[in-house]
C-alpha cells in the first residue's frame, strides 16, 4: 500500500511538472506569435565605402610616410576631378549594384524578408542598375520556393539585370530560384542541380497494430489522403502519390527549361547534383566566380549597396524557434553529407 502511495505521489509530481512546462512553452509561443506582427526595418549598407575603407587601411599600414602622403594627394585630386566631371555632366553617375542575401530554410520562410527587400530595390532601381542575389539553399517545400522564385522574377519583369551567385549550395528549390537569373555565377565547388522531387513519410501502422491500437481516418474524396503515417497504405494510394510527384517534377523541369532554354533538361533533371565546375560544363551556371570577386570587380565601376530586411527578434521568439532550427540544421547537414559521401 505504501508503494502505491509513493508511486501515486511521484506520478502526481511528474504530471504537475509536465503541465507546468507545457504552460511555459505555450506562453512563450504566444509571445512569439505577437512579436511576428512587429514591423521590420531595412538595413542599407554601402559596400563600396567598406571596400574603400579596407583598402585605405591596408595602404596606411604598408606605405612609407612619404608614399602615403603622395597617395593621399593623388587620391584627393582624383576624387575632386571625378566630382567636377560628374557635376558638369562630362561623366554619368555610377550605376548601382544592389546586393541581397537569401539563406533558405526547408519551408523558405525567408521569402517574407526577400519580398520586402525586392520591393525596396524596385522602388528606386533603373534598367541601368543591377541586382545580385547570393543564394544558399538545399531546397525544401515546393510552394515556398515557388514563391521565392516568383519574387526574383519581379526583378526580371522590370528589365533590371539579375545575377545569382552561389558560393555554397543552390540545389532543388535553391536552383529553382537561381535559374530565374539572367546570369548565374558559382564557386568551383558549390553544389548545384538536384532538379527532382522527393517525399518521405514514416508509417507506424505495424507498430500500432502490434500494440492493438486502432487508427481511424475519415475523408471525403477518393484521393483526399493518398498516404498516411498511421493507417495501412495501399498500392493504389502509393501509385497516386507517385503520380503527384511526377506531375510536380514535370512542372519543375518546365520552369527550368523556360528560364534556361539552352539546357538539355532531360540530362540534368535526374535529381543529381554537380559541383560548380561540372555544372558550368552542363550549362547550369554561366561563370565560375565567387561573390567576393564579383562584388570587388563591380565596385570599380558601380556603387555597391547591400539591402537587408530584418525583424527584431525578442527572447521569446528566439527560444520558440531554437528547437526547430536545430533539427533543420541537422537535416541539412545529413542532406549534404549523403550527397558528398554517398554510400
Amino acid at each position: 500500500m505504501e508503494f502505491l502511495y509513493e508511486y501515486g505521489l511521484f506520478f502526481t509530481k511528474v504530471f504537475t511538472f509536465v503541465i507546468a512546462v507545457i504552460a511555459i512553452i505555450a506562453a512563450i509561443a504566444g509571445a512569439a506569435h505577437k512579436q511576428k506582427h512587429k514591423k521590420g526595418e531595412l538595413e542599407i549598407n554601402d559596400l563600396s565605402e567598406q571596400f574603400a575603407d579596407v583598402e585605405q587601411y591596408m595602404v596606411e599600414h604598408l606605405l612609407s610616410k612619404d608614399e602615403l602622403k603622395q597617395h593621399d594627394k593623388d587620391l584627393k585630386k582624383k576624387l575632386k576631378g571625378e566630382a567636377k566631371a560628374e557635376k558638369d555632366g562630362a561623366i554619368e553617375a555610377k550605376p548601382r549594384l544592389f546586393v541581397i542575401d537569401f539563406k533558405g530554410s526547408l519551408d523558405a520562410r525567408e521569402v517574407d524578408s526577400l519580398r520586402e527587400e525586392i520591393s525596396a530595390v524596385l522602388s528606386v532601381a533603373t534598367t541601368e542598375d543591377e541586382v545580385l542575389v547570393r543564394v544558399e539553399s538545399g531546397g525544401g517545400m515546393v510552394h515556398g520556393y515557388g514563391l521565392a522564385s516568383s519574387q526574383l522574377d519581379r526583378i526580371r519583369q522590370q528589365s533590371i539585370p539579375l545575377t545569382i551567385s552561389v558560393d555554397k549550395v543552390a540545389a532543388s528549390g535553391g536552383y529553382m530560384m537561381a535559374c530565374v537569373a539572367d546570369k548565374i555565377i558559382s564557386a568551383p565547388f558549390a553544389i548545384l542541380g538536384s532538379i527532382g522531387v522527393i517525399a518521405q513519410i514514416p508509417n507506424f501502422h505495424k507498430l500500432l497494430k502490434k500494440s492493438n491500437i486502432e487508427f481511424e481516418q475519415l475523408t471525403a474524396g477518393e484521393y483526399k489522403r493518398t498516404l498516411t503515417m498511421f493507417g495501412e497504405n495501399t498500392d493504389k494510394g502509393r501509385e497516386k502519390f507517385v503520380e503527384e510527384l511526377e506531375e510536380t517534377h514535370v512542372l519543375f523541369k518546365d520552369f527550368v527549361s523556360e528560364h534556361r532554354p539552352s539546357l538539355d533538361i532531360n540530362k540534368v533533371a535526374t535529381g543529381e547534383h554537380w559541383f560548380g565546375l561540372k555544372a558550368k560544363e552542363l550549362g547550369l551556371v554561366d561563370e565560375i566566380q565567387t561573390s567576393d570577386d564579383y562584388l570587388h570587380n563591380a565596385a570599380k565601376k558601380a556603387k555597391v549597396i547591400s539591402v537587408k530586411y530584418s525583424l527584431k527578434k525578442g527572447f521569446a521568439e528566439k527560444f520558440s524557434k531554437a528547437a526547430s532550427l536545430s533539427i533543420e540544421q541537422t537535416v541539412n547537414k545529413l542532406w549534404q553529407n549523403n550527397r558528398i559521401f554517398p554510400s
